[in-house]
């Protein structure tokens, strides 16, 4: 069953136009983290080097594809957390960062915190040799465009949000049974400036524990704090549900609750995993045994040699 690597390019509907986009870039990246661990790589180091590859497509909303707050500038936040030790790093709204999944990961490694925000999370990177990068060279005419949209009077950005989801996110088990998650967002249309969603927060955006298994979450961020959605699904496993059944209770009691939908991607420390959402759309994907597993629309699973060229 091990390694395997899972990967989630955001719950909520895709337009036509970039559908093909965004599956052709959770699968892109899930062979790039499926190729670490099969080299032996860690867990970390695949779900970190998955999400920064998805960071750096700008069809997702996280790193250079981000969305953009109310005033047209990107704040983005991730995480990281180490299933081994508990140990995790996030960082939350940042600026002048191409990939804040690293930097998270070195708030992890590097210091005796867990999340770091705003100028202090630039301080750190600058002190860590992070290059800052232009704020233009992270937004898009997409981002632009759609900020201007959700300008207008009576414009809801939430509820075009949830069209558009695009918070990027993996969870993966190595050779050797360790587990880790990640997940990274340009969080949500037009917030205010400041906001921080559910992607930084441990527990929420994500949750990764040798012992039970790994989330990673996507949806409206403020629902899913509400529920704590990442660590409710693991609580699922710990009384002894299967990763599908679990994170399907977790996105049907946030859905009854607080009445939003979103999506997971799990895994248990025996390589079972599951990308569920009861969104209308998930761009996932999957590799395990050397196959890769891939869908966008609920019941979808295409399956394809991962020796095919693509």
């Amino acid at each position: 069953m091990l390694p395997v690597v899972v990967v989630h390019g955001g719950a909520g509907h895709v337009p036509r136009t970039r559908a093909e986009l965004s599956t052709a870039g959770v699968c892109s990246a899930t062979r790039a983290g499926y190729n670490i661990l099969k080299g032996g790589g860690s867990s970390m180091d695949a779900v970190v080097e998955t999400v920064t590859q998805l960071e750096n497509n700008p069809v997702f909303n996280a790193g250079c594809g981000s969305v953009l707050n109310v005033k047209g500038e990107i704040e983005m936040d991730a995480l990281v957390m180490d299933g081994k030790t508990l140990g995790s790093g996030a960082v939350s709204a940042v600026r002048n960062i191409a990939n804040p999944t690293q930097l998270a990961r070195l708030v992890m490694d590097q210091t005796s915190h867990s999340c770091l925000t705003a100028e202090g999370a630039s301080q750190f990177a600058r002190a860590m040799g992070i290059p800052e990068v232009p704020l233009e060279s992270l937004i898009t005419d997409y981002s632009r465009m759609r900020w201007k949209e959700n300008l207008a009077p009576g414009a809801n950005p939430v509820e075009c949000q949830m069209g558009k989801m695009g918070t990027v996110g993996a969870v993966a088990v190595d050779t050797e049974g360790n587990i880790a998650c990640a997940t990274s967002t340009g969080g949500i249309l037009n917030k205010m400036e400041g906001r921080v969603g559910d992607t930084p927060c441990i527990g929420s955006g994500g949750y990764a524990d040798n012992n039970i298994g790994a989330v990673s979450t996507t949806g409206h961020g403020e629902a899913i704090m509400k529920v704590t959605l990442a660590r409710l699904i693991l609580f699922h496993m710990e009384q002894g549900h299967s990763v599908e059944a679990a994170s399907d209770l977790g996105l049907a009691h946030m859905k009854s609750r607080v009445g939003s939908l979103g999506g997971v991607v799990t895994v248990d420390p025996q390589g079972h995993w599951a990308a569920r959402f009861n969104s209308l759309q998930m761009a996932w994907a999957a590799a395990q045994k050397d196959t890769l597993h891939y869908g966008l629309y609920t019941g979808e699973h295409f399956t394809q040699d991962l020796d095919d060229p693509h």
